[in-house]
């Protein structure tokens, strides 16, 4: 289990650095797997480049090398993002996560051509992200196995398009070497089931210890314990999501104490009713 780690602001919107030391810390104590910087969850495209620079600092720096580090470098530039790629520092990094262009919604062919120039300018390995709820492109099974076949250095893929059929399409004809990863709570098992590694979890920001345990289990071939323990997190799964991500985990975590309940416009904090609905929750944990 990888957490898509979230960005932490004060109350005049600045990072909240300190909090970030204590989620961390907390991801570190826990048995999180890895952690993934600057990803959607970390509200990315409102940070400024420096603070992006400071944040990865600062995640390497606390990690101490404890766990891998997957950092965020996506968009709809591929240039910028070659350019990126090319001269961004990336000590203590272990690999790339990067979304499909969002917004120009390129053609299959673009997509592809986008894949192959981020692949010959990373000096990590790559992690596809196709999450067309988001992007508003959907990077078919087809393109991902292209990719994976002609980009030696793309070694997996996080799918959150809730299509298991195009899922278990990719896992079923992917090259040695490359895998899948649930980018999508909900459907962490059903993934995990058809052949996937994992997932790369917003719950787990706030209940990284007992999510780990889950994915574990259900990666021992354990599905049975798994989907008994999940079931007590299917409705706070939910109500991450009803106003929008990571407005909902941000108010789960502001409940147990770790941060300010504090995003940048364009994003909102969760509605008073949905904030009530997880602190109900959190309170049957």
């Amino acid at each position: 289990m990888g957490v898509a780690l979230i960005t932490p602001f004060k109350k005049n919107k600045k990072v909240d650095f300190e909090a970030l030391e204590r989620l961390i810390d907390y991801q570190l104590s826990s048995g999180t797997d890895y952690i993934v910087a600057l990803g959607t969850t970390a509200e990315t495209p409102t940070l400024e480049e420096k603070e992006r620079e400071e944040i990865v600092r600062l995640v390497v720096k606390r990690v101490e090398g404890k766990i891998p580090i997957i950092m965020g470098v996506g968009g709809n530039n591929t240039a910028q993002l070659v350019h990126t790629l090319k001269t961004f520092d990336f000590t203590g990094v272990s690999a790339i996560l990067s979304v499909t262009p969002y917004y120009n919604k390129p053609t299959q062919e673009g997509l592809f051509q986008h894949y192959r120039a981020l692949s010959a300018a990373s000096p990590l390995p790559i992690i596809l992200y196709n999450v067309p709820g988001r992007t508003g492109v959907n990077l078919l099974a087809e393109t991902t196995l292209r990719i994976a076949r002609e980009c030696k250095n793309v070694i997996a893929i996080k799918e959150a398009s809730g299509n298991i059929e195009q899922i278990n399409r990719i896992i079923a004809a992917k090259p040695n070497g490359f895998s899948v990863i649930s980018g999508d709570d909900a459907m962490t098992l059903p993934i995990i089931k058809a052949g996937g590694i994992g997932v790369i979890s917003v719950l787990g920001n706030a209940f990284p210890k007992r999510f780990v345990q889950i994915v574990h289990l259900a990666l021992n071939g354990n599905i049975k314990k798994a989907e008994e323990d999940v079931a007590v997190f299917s409705e706070i799964i939910r109500l991450l999501f009803v106003d929008g991500n990571p407005a909902g985990v941000k108010c789960m975590l502001h409940e147990m104490g770790f941060i300010e309940n504090e995003l940048r416009l364009p994003l909102v904090p969760a509605c008073d009713e949905t904030a009530a609905c997880i602190r109900r929750e959190i309170s049957l944990l």
